[in-house]
């Protein structure tokens, strides 16, 4: 029996970010660039910091990124209490 597997895009309703398609593919973006949300999670990943992807991508303002954050430590709480 194959077990069906619910999602939920937590990504839905942060203002921080937006998806268009026919823009990077309908990735998820950082509202106004075409950076995908991925890229920053890709760089915590690999061990370096909040600054570093600044310093890298300083189009990206830092505002869009702690609104990311702080929508998806909402959403976690979320789930922890709904569960």
């Amino acid at each position: 029996m194959t077990k069906k597997v619910e999602t939920v895009d937590i990504w839905e309703g942060c203002k921080s970010i937006e998806r268009i398609p026919g823009k990077v593919s309908g990735t998820w973006l950082f509202e106004g660039t075409r950076m995908p949300v991925a890229t920053l999670f890709a760089i915590f990943k690999s061990g370096n910091s909040l600054a570093e992807f600044h310093e890298w991508y300083p189009g990206v303002e830092e505002g869009l990124v702690l609104d990311l954050l702080e929508h998806i430590e909402l959403s976690l709480e979320d789930r922890l209490v709904s569960s």
